[in-house]
């Protein structure tokens, strides 16, 4: 499908790209919209200021990828592994969306915003969250471990349980109803 090595300004809309494969191709500036990526691969493809909408990413490879000021609304992104994309310029922002058992394991993603969306057994392992936010996100069994969350917003939040003996958590803000997710590994009932 993508022949070309570049494209700059365009609209792909409800293509059906399930199990296809991509290659040093460069998107700048481009919108998808309704399309079907399932299980595709984007090897080392660059992503600039592009938006996806509506959009099935799950189990797409994105290996050594770069994602530069990317965002997502909308769009299924289970079990998408974000740690193999290229650190350089790595910046990326969700809306509605399904990112269940996506990895995000070592990434550095300062001021990252995720918005309504469900984010279940995710990997924030060794992840730097420095300022970002989780705005009405379901974090169910996330895994926090090691991960730098300094002044990340989490009072709307939920399902999250953050051990903070091994996280960093320097002027995270956080709910009164959220502070038991933050006892439950020492047993601490808040009522």
């Amino acid at each position: 499908m993508f022949n070309k090595p570049t494209y700059d300004d365009q609209e792909f809309e409800k293509l059906n790209l399930a199990g296809v494969s991509a290659n040093r191709v460069e998107f700048q500036s481009c919108t998808f919209k309704g399309c079907d990526f399932n299980e595709a691969s984007f090897m080392r493809c660059k992503f600039l200021d592009c938006s996806f909408e509506e959009c099935n990413l799950s189990m797409v490879n994105l290996e050594g990828a770069t994602l530069n000021d990317v965002s997502f609304k909308g769009c299924k992104l289970m079990g998408l592994n974000f740690s193999k994309c290229d650190d350089f310029l790595f910046s990326v922002g969700f809306e509605n969306c399904i990112l269940d058992y996506a990895s995000f394991a070592a990434k550095k993603m300062v001021k990252t915003l995720f918005k309504r969306s469900s984010l279940k057994e995710v990997s924030f392992t060794q992840t730097i969250l420095t300022g970002s936010a989780f705005s009405d996100c379901d974090l169910e069994n996330a895994v926090f471990s090691r991960t730098d969350l300094s002044s990340v917003n989490f009072t709307t939040a939920y399902n999250f349980i953050i051990d903070p003996e091994i996280n960093t958590l320097k002027n995270a803000v956080f709910a009164v109803t959220g502070l038991e997710n933050l006892l439950t590994r020492h047993g601490i009932k808040v009522v």
